[in-house]
C-alpha cells in the first residue's frame, strides 16, 4: 500500500513469494505500457477537431493509475507529478492539443522516475508542457528599448519547489540556522540571474507546425537570437558569457543538483508521499545520504539515483517496522484519489469498452476533489508543511499535508462518489469491479469485512469498526428472492463502510 496503487490478492501472493526487496526490483524491471500519448493516438483524438479540446486526458490518466501493471511506477510517477507539478488546466497560449502535451508530461516522469533525478530536472526543463505551465516558452533576453526583463517563473519554481527549498537544510531536513534564524536559500538576486539562462527556448517546429500535436512530444529548441548571451549569476556560482543557451541550460542544472539542500529536500517530500508525513530527522538523513550516493563503487549517476532512493525509502526501518502502526504520529493520510485506486486496484476495475470515462474529478462536493494532473496550482493540491489549524496534529507539532484538501464538503462528496462507483450501474462511469472473491463471501458477514479489511486496510480496522460494519451488513437481508441482488448489496455496503472509515483513510 506504500509502494503501489493499491494492494490485492495477487499483489499480495507475489511480495510474499519475492520479498520486499524482490518485488521492488522486479516491479522496476517491467516494461511500460502503451504510453498515454499512443493512447489518445489510437483513439483519433489528434484529429483536428480535437485540437483545442482536453477530450482524452483524463482517459488517459486514469487508464494507467488502475490498469497498469507496474504499479511501484505509477505510485512514484504520480508522487512526483505532485512535487513536479504541472496542471493541465495551465497549458495556454501553446498552439492548442492540450490533452497531448499534458499526457506527454506524465509519460516523461514516468519514463524517468526510475532514472536520476538530476536527468529529470533536464528533461522536465524543456518539456514544453512545463514551459507553458511556467510561462517560459519564447522567453526573451533584456531588451533595452522597452525595458522588459526575463520571466522570472520557472527560475524561482525551479528552485522553491523542484530542487532546493526557501531554506537552508541540515541533511536530516531539519532547518540550518544561524543564530537560531533559518537563512534563505536563495533571493531575488538569484532568481533574476538564473531567469537569463531560460530565455530563447521555445517550441521546436523543425520540418512542422503546430496543426499536429506531434510537437509536443519534442523537447524545447533552442533560439540563439532570443538567448541572453552575458554572463549569469545565482546561488554564488556564474554561468560565463557566450556560451550556448544549451550549455548554459546544463551548467545551470549542475549548480542546483550540487546544492546541499537537494537530497534532504526531495527526499523528506518523497517519503511524506510513499510513508509516512512526519518521518523522524533520522529517516530522512538515511535516505538523504542514499539520494546523494547511491553505493555504487563507480560512482556515475551516484547522486540522484531514483532506484536507489525508492528502495532506500520503503525499506528502511521506519517504513516497515509494524510497531510503528500504534503510533498516533506514524502513517499518513490516504490522498482521495488513492482511496479510490484502492478501491480498483484490488478488484481489478476495467473498462471493458477501453474508454475508461470516469472524467475530471476534481469537484470535492461530488466527486473526488482531485484528479490526475489538475492541481490547482503549481504548489500541488496541498503543501508539504501543511497543519491544520486548532487541532491536536497542530498541538503536537506534526503535519498533515493531506488534510488540506479536507472539508465539509469533501468529506461527503467523497462516500457519495464512492457509492456511485462501487456500483457499476450508477453514475455515469465506465468501470466494473470484479466482486466474484466477495460473491462467495456475502453470506457469511465477518468473512465479507475481513476479506475487505485485508485487501483495503491492511487487517487495520479496529475491533469495534468491524463489529459495526458487520452489523450493518448483517441487517440487510439475502432472502430467497432477488438473492443475488441482495448478495451485491452486501458487498455495496460493506466495501462503502470500509472505505469510509478512519482506519482505512489514515494509511499506517
Amino acid at each position: 500500500m506504500q509502494a503501489a496503487m493499491g494492494a490485492s490478492r495477487a499483489e499480495i501472493a507475489r511480495v510474499q513469494a519475492l520479498g520486499y526487496s524482490g518485488w521492488i526490483d522486479q516491479q522496476m524491471a517491467i516494461p511500460a505500457s502503451q504510453s498515454r500519448w499512443d493512447w489518445l493516438r489510437s483513439k483519433g483524438m489528434d484529429s483536428s477537431e480535437y485540437r483545442n479540446s482536453q477530450a482524452g486526458f483524463d482517459s488517459c490518466a486514469w487508464k494507467k493509475l488502475i490498469n497498469s501493471p507496474d504499479t511501484l511506477r505509477q505510485r512514484i510517477c504520480f508522487a512526483l507529478s505532485e512535487i513536479l507539478v504541472v496542471s493541465i488546466e495551465g497549458l495556454v497560449n501553446g498552439g492548442g492539443w492540450k490533452a497531448f502535451a499534458a499526457a506527454n508530461y506524465l509519460d516523461l516522469l514516468e519514463a524517468n522516475c526510475f532514472g536520476n533525478y538530476r536527468d529529470l530536472l533536464q528533461k522536465i526543463s524543456t518539456n514544453t508542457a512545463m514551459s507553458l505551465y511556467l510561462t517560459y516558452r519564447g522567453n526573451s533576453k533584456y531588451n533595452p528599448v522597452t525595458s522588459a526583463l526575463p520571466d522570472e517563473n520557472y527560475a524561482r519554481e525551479l528552485m522553491q519547489l523542484f530542487s532546493i527549498g526557501l531554506v537552508n537544510l541540515n541533511q536530516d531536513g531539519s532547518l540550518a540556522t544561524q543564530n537560531g534564524i533559518a537563512v534563505e536559500s536563495y533571493g531575488l538576486e538569484d532568481i533574476t540571474g538564473l531567469a537569463r539562462v531560460f530565455t530563447g527556448w521555445d517550441f521546436d517546429l523543425t520540418g512542422g507546425n503546430t496543426s499536429t500535436p506531434d510537437y509536443h512530444r519534442r523537447p524545447l529548441r533552442q533560439y540563439p537570437n532570443k538567448h541572453e548571451t552575458g554572463a549569469s549569476s545565482f546561488l554564488g556560482q556564474t554561468i560565463p558569457a557566450g556560451i550556448s543557451g544549451e550549455e548554459a541550460l546544463s551548467r545551470s542544472l549542475d549548480i542546483i543538483f550540487a546544492h546541499t539542500n537537494v537530497a534532504p529536500f526531495i527526499a523528506k517530500q518523497l517519503i511524506q508521499k510513499l510513508v509516512t508525513s512526519n518521518p523522524s530527522p533520522a529517516y530522512v538523513a538515511r535516505v538523504a545520504a542514499v539520494f546523494n550516493h547511491n553505493g555504487q563503487a563507480s560512482g556515475l549517476n551516484a547522486k540522484g539515483d531514483m532506484k536507489a532512493v525508492i528502495k532506500a525509502i520503503l525499506l528502511d526501518d521506519e517504513a516497515r517496522n509494524l510497531n510503528n502502526t500504534q503510533l498516533p504520529y506514524f502513517g499518513k493520510v490516504r490522498e482521495p484519489l488513492q482511496r479510490f485506486l484502492a478501491w480498483a486496484r484490488a478488484f481489478s476495475a476495467n473498462s471493458p469498452s477501453d474508454l475508461w470515462r470516469i472524467g475530471d474529478t476534481s469537484d470535492a462536493g461530488t466527486k473526488l476533489g482531485q484528479s490526475p494532473l489538475r492541481s490547482p496550482s503549481v504548489f500541488n493540491f496541498y503543501r508539504p508543511g501543511y497543519v491544520p489549524p486548532n487541532t491536536s496534529i497542530a498541538a503536537a507539532s506534526l503535519s498533515a499535508p493531506e488534510m488540506q484538501m479536507v472539508s465539509e464538503s469533501s468529506v461527503v462528496g467523497y462516500v457519495n462518489f464512492m457509492q456511485d462507483i462501487i456500483d457499476g450501474s450508477r453514475g455515469g462511469n465506465d468501470l466494473q469491479a470484479d466482486y466474484s472473491s466477495l460473491l462467495a463471501l456475502a453470506d457469511k458477514p465477518a468473512a465479507l469485512v475481513a476479506e475487505i479489511n485485508l485487501l483495503l486496510a491492511a487487517e487495520q480496522l479496529s475491533t469495534s469498526t468491524v463489529q459495526t460494519i458487520q452489523n450493518a451488513i448483517a441487517s440487510i437481508s439475502i432472502g430467497t428472492n432477488n438473492a443475488e441482488r441482495n448478495k451485491y448489496q452486501r458487498i455495496y455496503a460493506a466495501l462503502l463502510l470500509v472505505l469510509a472509515s478512519p482506519e482505512f483513510i489514515v494509511l499506517k
